[in-house]
C-alpha cells in the first residue's frame, strides 16, 4: 500500500515508536501513583515528553505542556477556558469541526469569518485586520488548511493579537513537526495539536500548550491535592484527569525526538517537494482540478477532483489500486466553502516524511489510468 492519508494519521512511525510503545506496557503503571519501579519511569517519561515538547515548541515552563487525547481535546480545552456565552469570535474561513462544533455548543456566540482565496496570505492577513474589531474577544486560526494545505500567515495574525490584546488560539494540527510553532514569539493563548499526525506519535496523545487561564473540561483524579474537591489550580493538574496514556506518550516522546533530530525545516522541504511533484502530475492529467502547486505557502497536502466522477468513488477506486486517500470533506466544511468545493469535496493526498517520489509517481500513474477508463 502507497500510504497518502498523514493529515489524518501519520501510518509509518519512526521504529523507535513502536519500540517505546511495547516497552511502556510491559514495563510502566500510573505516573504520580507511587515511587515504585513502573510508576517512577512512567513519571520520568512523562516528564520527558513534557520536557521534549517545552523545547520543541519553545514553551519557557514545561509545566505548562499538557497531555491531551489529541488536538480536538487541547481545542475544546481552549475554547471552553476563553469563549464565553455572547462572545464573538473571529475564525479564518478553514477551521476545521474540531474548532466550529465547540464553539456552536456555546449560546449566543456571533462568528466572524476571514474568507480570503486559497494561498494568498497577503489577502488573508488584510482581510483578518479589517474584521478585528473592538468587539471581538478571541482568534482562533488553523496554521495549516487540513483540506488544502495553505499555510496561513499566523506570525502576522499573532502580532495583530498582541498589538490589540486579544487571545489567540492556534490550531497546529497540520503544522506541529513540519513548521516552526514558536510558543514564545507568537505569545498564543493556547496552541493545540495531535501527537499522531507530523509528531509520529500514537493515536489518542496530544498535546495543548498553555499561556493563557485555564477551565478543566475533566475532573477527576489527579495523584495530587488529593483533599480537595475542587481541581488543582496549577498545570499541568488541572488539565490531565485520570490515569495517563503511557505507551501513547512513550511513543509521543519517541516522535517528538524524532522531528528534534530530523528538523522541521529538513522535513517540510521533502514534503514540499513531493506535493509539488504530485501537483505537476496530476495537473497533466485532462479533466483533473488540482488545487494548489506545492508553493512556498503549501504544506504536504494536496486535494484536487477528476471531472465526472464523485470523490468519494475516486478515494475508493485508489483504494482498491493501494493508494490510500482519503475523500469527502476531511470533517472542515467550512474550508471547503471558503474554496468553492463544498458540493463535491475533494480528494485529499497527504505526504510525510516517509513517502517517497517513486510512490507518488505510482500515484498520478493510478490516477491517470482512472480518468481514462472514465472516457
Amino acid at each position: 500500500m502507497i500510504y497518502l492519508d498523514s493529515a489524518a494519521t501519520t501510518y509509518q512511525k519512526p521504529p523507535a515508536v513502536f519500540r517505546a510503545v511495547r516497552g511502556a506496557m510491559a514495563s510502566m503503571t500510573s505516573p504520580g501513583r507511587g515511587t515504585y519501579g513502573p510508576a517512577a519511569r512512567a513519571s520520568r517519561t512523562l516528564l520527558a515528553c513534557r520536557e521534549e515538547a517545552a523545547a520543541l515548541f519553545q514553551v519557557g515552563q514545561p509545566e505548562r505542556v499538557v497531555l491531551t487525547f489529541n488536538a480536538t481535546h487541547g481545542l475544546n480545552i481552549a475554547v471552553h477556558s476563553l469563549v464565553k456565552p455572547g462572545a464573538t469570535v473571529l475564525l479564518s474561513g478553514y477551521e476545521h469541526n474540531a474548532v466550529t462544533r465547540p464553539l456552536a455548543s456555546i449560546a449566543d456566540v456571533r462568528l466572524r469569518v476571514v474568507r480570503a482565496p486559497l494561498f494568498c496570505p497577503n489577502l488573508f492577513l488584510e482581510e483578518l485586520e479589517r474584521r478585528l474589531t473592538p468587539e471581538v474577544d478571541v482568534v482562533i486560526c488553523t496554521h495549516v488548511s487540513n483540506v488544502f494545505g495553505f499555510i496561513l500567515p499566523v506570525e502576522g495574525i499573532a502580532a495583530l493579537c498582541r498589538e490589540r490584546g486579544i487571545p489567540f488560539v492556534l490550531d497546529a494540527s497540520q503544522s506541529a513537526g513540519c513548521l516552526p510553532v514558536h510558543m514564545g514569539e507568537l505569545g498564543a493563548a493556547f496552541v493545540a495539536m495531535p501527537g499522531h499526525k507530523g509528531l509520529y506519535g500514537p493515536q489518542g496523545t496530544g498535546l495543548l500548550l498553555c499561556g493563557a487561564e485555564t477551565h478543566p473540561l475533566l475532573m477527576g483524579g489527579t495523584g495530587s491535592a488529593s483533599a480537595l474537591q475542587a481541581m488543582p489550580d496549577f498545570l499541568p493538574d488541572r488539565l490531565e484527569a485520570g490515569t495517563h496514556n503511557m505507551p501513547g506518550i512513550a511513543g509521543l516522546l519517541e516522535g517528538l525526538r524524532y522531528v528534534q533530530t530530523q528538523g522541521t525545516e529538513r522535513i517540510l522541504t521533502h514534503e514540499r517537494r513531493l506535493i509539488r511533484q504530485a501537483a505537476a502530475g496530476l495537473s497533466r492529467i485532462p479533466g483533473v482540478t488540482v488545487y494548489g502547486d506545492g508553493g512556498a505557502v503549501q504544506a504536504g497536502v494536496l486535494s484536487f477532483q477528476i471531472d465526472g466522477m464523485d470523490c468519494e468513488a475516486v478515494g475508493e477506486a485508489l483504494g482498491a489500486r493501494g493508494i490510500a486517500v482519503r475523500a469527502g470533506l476531511h470533517c472542515a466544511p467550512l474550508a471547503h466553502q471558503t474554496a468553492g468545493t463544498l458540493e463535491a469535496g475533494t480528494v485529499r493526498a497527504s505526504v510525510s516524511a516517509f513517502n517517497t517520489p517513486r510512490e507518488v509517481e505510482r500515484f498520478t500513474q493510478e490516477v491517470a489510468r482512472l480518468t481514462a477508463g472514465q472516457k
